[in-house]
């Protein structure tokens, strides 16, 4: 299926599995590979993101891992003030969407730095609390923190209609693995995954080396890559329409394989009809 965003007047296409890249400009996020705080790292991540074939970096100016701190807006925003302009300058044609759960933050984004997506990880109830005027053509992320795909299903409808009533525009749903979820409630929407096409939105799953893999292997962060790679590719059979990954190469190289895949499959099946006509 294809999916339409309209980012800032123009059109964006998802016609396959796209990847985007995170780049966390902070000191504790929970991959400490993903840590990048210096211009150069900043500049160097972007660049690798976009040359191992993401279309979109995520930038974040604050950890949502368990037991972090709370930065201040103005600590996040001072981080993503140091990071956007890097982003830009190195990489001026990818989608940058920036992580955070505060309007304020986001609004700031968009104005000052011209970003194309907002995900908001705090299930929209800050941003249901503000003015979104300037969301008309800025798609927004939401994500559930809810444990089971009924109450996922009812949270993405109920706050899509409100989101929309305040002139939100294009929406991306994120089931939120990791948040609000224990490992088992993970996996068992993982595996129902697919009954969130029914609301027509296109699915970001950000499974990244999360809890759920390196829990279950009793591994850690670190050494949760392969596992990671297995999950991705769970989630591209289940219909994610953008992975958000640490591992931009090893993510992408699952949907290559799984598009292979979908493609020979759907081969097989046009010749097994075109036998059959003969017939």
């Amino acid at each position: 299926m294809d999916y339409k965003l309209t980012i800032k007047g123009r059109q964006h296409v998802i016609s396959r599995p796209e990847v985007m890249g995170i780049l966390n400009c902070t000191p504790d996020s929970f991959y400490a590979g993903s840590r990048k705080q210096t211009e150069e790292e900043i500049a160097l991540r972007a660049n690798e993101i976009i040359a191992q074939g993401a279309t979109m970096i995520d930038v974040g100016g604050m950890s949502t891992r368990p037991g972090s701190g709370n930065v201040t807006p103005e600590e996040e925003m001072r981080r993503l003030r140091l990071a956007l302009p890097i982003v830009k300058r190195e990489q001026p044609d990818a989608i940058i969407s920036v992580d955070t759960f505060r309007p304020e933050v986001a609004k700031m984004a968009v104005e000052e730095f011209g970003v194309d997506i907002i995900n908001d990880v705090g299930e929209a109830e800050e941003f249901l609390k503000a003015d979104l005027g300037w969301m008309k053509d800025i798609p927004y992320i939401l994500m559930s923190v809810q444990p089971t795909l009924e109450k996922t299903l009812s949270a993405f409808r109920n706050k899509t209609a409100l989101l929309q009533e305040k002139g939100v525009g294009d929406i991306i749903l994120d089931p939120g693995y990791g948040f609000g979820k224990d490992v088992q409630d993970n996996y068992c929407l993982l595996a129902r995954q697919n009954e969130l096409l029914d609301l027509g939105m296109p699915l970001l799953v950000g499974i990244s080396r999360k809890r759920m893999i390196w829990q279950l292997l009793g591994t850690s962060p670190q050494e949760a890559l392969n596992g990671t790679s297995v999950v991705n590719t769970l989630a591209l059979e289940r219909g994610a329409a953008i992975l958000r990954v640490h591992d931009v190469r090893e993510a992408v190289e699952c949907v290559k394989i799984y598009e292979a895949m979908t493609i020979e499959e759907h081969a097989k099946q046009l010749n097994c009809i075109k036998k059959h006509i003969k017939k």
